[in-house]
C-alpha cells in the first residue's frame, strides 16, 4: 500500500467530534442476521397480536386513559427485557447498541411521533400488526411511515449538522442520569416495574 493510499483513506475519516458524527451511518447485516430479524419481527407481531395491542379500540382506549391493556404489555415487555438483555450483556453475550441522547431531535420526533399516534391510534409495530390481522384502516399509518422515512433519509444530511447538535449528551442510560451503578439500579428498577404492574391489575380487576 503506496503512501498516497494511506493519506486518502486517512483524509476520508470523518474528524473527532465533527458533524460526521451525527449523520446516520450505513450498515450492512449477514444473512444470518437478517434471517433472526425476520423471525423476531414475525414472533413480535404474532405477541403483539395476542397481547390485544393492535385492536384500533384498545390503542384509542390507552390514549384515553380507558383501558390498560398496553401499558401492562409495554411494562411486562420492559421488566422481561432489561433482566434477559442485561444478563446477556453480563455473560458477554450481546452488545448494547445505546442511541444518543439528542434533546432537540428526542422532543420534536417524540411530539411528532405522538400526534401520528393520536390520529390514526397505531404506532409502527402495532400497525403492521394491525394490517396482519385485516384491519386495513393500518395502510394509512404504513403508507405515512414509509413517506415519512423517505424524508427523513432526505434531509438526514443537514440535521446531522443542526438538529442533531442542539442538546447532545451523547450515549446515556438511566443508570448514568441517576448516579448509580447498572446491577443496583436494575435490582431497583425493575422490582418497581413488577410492583406498577401488579397495581395495575388490581386496579383493573378491582
Amino acid at each position: 500500500m503506496s503512501a498516497s493510499t494511506i493519506t486518502e483513506k486517512a483524509s476520508a475519516l470523518p474528524l473527532e467530534g465533527g458533524p460526521e458524527k451525527h449523520a446516520p451511518s450505513k450498515t450492512e447485516f449477514s444473512p444470518n442476521q437478517l434471517i433472526f430479524g425476520l423471525f423476531f419481527g414475525v414472533l413480535f407481531g404474532f405477541l403483539l397480536q395476542k397481547g390485544g395491542v393492535a385492536k384500533y379500540h384498545i390503542l384509542v382506549g390507552a390514549l384515553l386513559l380507558e383501558d390498560g391493556t398496553v401499558v401492562k404489555v409495554m411494562l411486562s415487555a420492559i421488566i422481561v427485557g432489561s433482566a434477559g438483555i442485561f444478563s446477556l450483556y453480563a455473560l458477554g453475550l450481546v452488545q448494547l447498541h445505546v442511541k444518543p441522547t439528542r434533546y432537540a431531535a428526542n422532543i420534536i420526533g417524540g411530539l411528532l411521533f405522538g400526534v401520528g399516534f393520536a390520529l390514526i391510534a397505531y404506532c409502527p409495530g402495532t400497525g403492521a400488526a394491525a394490517l396482519g390481522q385485516g384491519n386495513y384502516d393500518a395502510l394509512a399509518g404504513i403508507a405515512g411511515l414509509m413517506l415519512g422515512s423517505f424524508l427523513f433519509a432526505e434531509v438526514s444530511g443537514g440535521l446531522g449538522k443542526s438538529l442533531m447538535t442542539i442538546g447532545d449528551r451523547g450515549k446515556l442510560m438511566l443508570p448514568e442520569v441517576v448516579g448509580l451503578r447498572l446491577p443496583t439500579f436494575l435490582m431497583i428498577f425493575i422490582p418497581l416495574l413488577i410492583a406498577a404492574l401488579a397495581a395495575l391489575e388490581w386496579l383493573a380487576s378491582g
